[in-house]
């Protein structure tokens, strides 16, 4: 039975109580200098008592079930800065990734009783009340005896004290601290003790990693991976990483998990082969092959950790949204929507949009009070008409099918305003939709305003105020912006992913902090995407009007950008000496240029249009000839020999005209480099 038990124990920290307001630290009784510093942070509003008042200062909470546990510390809610002071100051300062076991040891030596206190062994099978006896700091395990009463609740029926135990001696009656949950004490003795054990807890289910130790012995541990990482824990708890992100940040983990497994299991079994034999080298090319696979993991994951760079990188992402299509009866359906009906509002609507065609005094009319409802009830072919009005919606407009979305005004009078929750505002993945005439303000979104993940959609006479990212174009994707306004990004206004299609024109994109983002994959293969742009005004952006990431983390890709920039006598591309390292990232200056071949074209114009329209052209073209280089180069290493150099230049856009470019922090083109 116990064995058993032994493969099945794993934490269960989702369990531990209700979330208190804040917690902070706590001092012992009698603290050394150096410990009063580590356990009070006299800026926290946690403490609620003064530092001369004895008892505790951490809450308390009660286990739910059955078995009447005691109190116990609630610490699992600790605040980023409180975590990050521990971590930096005092568990790990400035030791290497080898060191982090020792680090740490050193680190509950002095915070944590050895003995006296009382905790709950908490699995995902069982709890059970245990009391320490004595703590093996380099092992990071406490050695317990069952508490008197004995308090157990287990999903096992059959799970006894005797089988308990049976469990602990096969255990040598030590057990991980990570498992353990200190039992509230209100004199404050052991505040310590709760506190060092959650920070010790809380590090190595969510900051460790179990390749770590394979890293370059650097003394830079905690900035390298501690406090990514755990940005990245509370970002993702405060609602500000896509789930789409998040889902391929833990998939990565879990691969990245598993091929770590077997490159030590197949490590271990060559140190246990005779040498030269042939079993031998085809395990080292395994093993070759098992860690070039894991290093690409491991990037990918450095890469959303990085608040930076998974703002200027592109992740894939496919939506669920499934099209209804045309319906049964092949009829399409207009859907009106108001909050009140008038007849003179009704009059104007049959004048103006409903009886138009000669066909339309059949067609179906659907009226609505809030456009969210309208959209669903849509299938292929409908138009959906909101009059002049104000509207709140909750919910995130998810269009699947090719639908009109028009607004009966303009777009000050028809606006659109989303509150609460949720990744995006309007999704869409239809064949051609188009949206006019309307006003949408978004609020508390993840994401952006509007991502067109495939498809063409069409928006003209629109106005887009945003809080995060604007509108967002996927790979496979078209967007088309006419005549609209676009502003108030803590993103880029828009977001263009490799292999697909932006036109703007006669459009604003303005207080941002930036303009147009060009994204680019860490290490997938897309064409640079199509762009045209025309008379759009794009001012006082906090970086740069446009901005384009730069493929370069590709070991040869300097030398064939090179090679490629001379074939096109386009400007060649910036150095890239760093290339290795994805962390050396930095916005690129200004890069003068004019226009190059390819089917891109740029006229001359006002000097304040011909700099910005000429830089983005020639930069365009370096970065398609970089990416025709390595495209050559797939090919010839899957074998195939001819590849047309100028296939990519040929397509990558139309044109570049008329475009102004004002007040820009940073000026109106820079490249990012990592």
């Amino acid at each position: 039975m116990a064995d058993e038990l032994l493969a099945g124990i794993g934490l269960g920290s989702e369990a531990m109580g209700p979330e208190p307001k804040r917690s902070g630290w706590a001092a012992e009784r009698e603290p050394a200098p150096l410990e009063k510093d580590l356990f009070q942070d006299g800026d926290s509003s946690s403490d609620c008592r003064s530092d001369d008042s004895p008892g505790s200062r951490l809450p308390s909470f009660v286990l739910q079930g059955k078995t009447p546990f005691p109190e116990m510390f609630q610490t699992s809610h600790l605040l980023f800065y409180e975590r990050f002071r521990a971590y930096q100051d005092y568990m790990l300062a400035d030791c290497k990734a080898s060191e982090v076991g020792e680090f740490t040891a050193e680190f509950l030596e002095k915070v944590l009783e050895p003995s006296g206190w009382r905790a709950v062994w908490h699995t995902n099978v069982f709890k059970v009340l245990v009391e320490v006896t004595d703590v093996d700091f380099a092992a990071l395990k406490a050695v317990v005896r069952l508490a008197e009463p004995y308090l157990c609740e287990s999903q096992v029926s059959t799970f006894t004290v005797e089988c308990l135990r049976e469990l602990l001696d096969l255990k040598g009656q030590r057990l991980p601290l990570q498992e353990l949950w200190v039992v509230f004490d209100d004199s404050g003795a052991f505040d310590q003790t709760a506190l060092a054990i959650e920070h010790v807890r809380f590090f190595y289910q969510h900051i460790w990693r179990s390749w770590d130790e394979e890293e370059e012995d650097e003394y830079d541990y905690f900035v390298r991976c501690v406090e990514p990482r755990l940005r990245l824990h509370y970002d993702i708890l405060e609602d500000r990483v896509p789930s789409g992100l998040i889902a391929d940040y833990h998939s990565l983990l879990s691969q990245c998990e598993d091929i770590y497994r077997s490159f030590l299991n197949l490590r271990s079994s060559l140190s246990a082969c005779d040498s030269d034999s042939e079993q031998e080298n085809i395990s080292m090319v395994e093993g070759l092959k098992l860690y070039s696979e894991m290093e690409q993991l491991k990037q990918k994951l450095k890469l959303i950790e990085n608040p930076l760079l998974r703002y200027v990188f592109g992740y894939q992402k496919n939506s669920n949204i499934q099209a209804k299509g045309v319906r049964p009866d092949g009829q399409k359906v207009t859907h009106v929507v108001s909050s009140t009906m008038m007849t003179g509002l009704l009059q104007s609507l049959l004048r103006d949009r409903l009886c138009q065609e000669p066909c339309a005094e059949d067609r179906e009319v659907q009226f609505h009070s809030d456009p969210l409802s309208a959209i669903n009830a849509c299938y292929e072919g409908d138009t959906v008409i909101v009059c002049p009005g104000h509207y709140v919606v909750h919910g995130t407009f998810s269009i699947a099918d090719s639908i009109v979305l028009e607004g009966y005004g303009l777009p000050d009078d028809v606006v659109i305003e989303k509150r609460g929750k949720g990744d995006t505002f309007v999704d869409c993945t239809g064949a051609d939709i188009k949206i006019s005439s309307m006003k949408f303000v978004q609020h508390d979104a993840v994401e952006g305003i509007l991502i067109i993940h495939r498809g063409r959609t069409t928006v003209e006479n629109c106005v887009l105020q945003c809080e995060t990212t604007g509108v967002t174009v996927r790979t496979s994707a078209e967007f088309v912006m006419k005549t609209s306004d676009l502003y108030g990004a803590k993103g880029a206004g828009v977001e263009v992913y490799p292999g697909s299609t932006c036109t703007l024109s006669d459009s604003g994109i303005h207080h941002c902090k930036e303009g147009i983002l060009i994204k680019d994959f860490l290490d997938e293969h897309y064409d640079i995407p199509k762009i045209s742009m025309v008379n759009n005004v794009i001012h006082n952006n906090e970086g740069y009007g446009v901005v384009l990431v730069k493929p370069t983390i590709f070991s040869d890709l300097q030398e064939d950008a090179q090679v490629g920039a001379e074939e096109n006598k386009a400007p060649p591309a910036p150095a890239s000496g760093e290339a290795d390292a994805a962390a050396r990232v930095g916005l690129g200056e200004l890069l003068p240029g004019a226009a190059g071949r390819g089917g891109l074209c740029a006229r001359p114009g006002p000097p304040e249009q011909v700099e910005g329209n000429w830089e983005i052209v020639s930069e365009l073209v370096a970065a398609s000839t970089q990416k025709g280089q390595m495209r050559k180069k797939r090919l010839s290493e899957l074998g195939i020999t001819q590849a047309d150099d100028n296939l990519m230049s040929q397509e990558m856009f139309v044109s570049i005209v008329g475009n102004q470019f004002k007040w820009n922090g940073k000026g109106s083109f820079g490249t990012f480099l990592f």
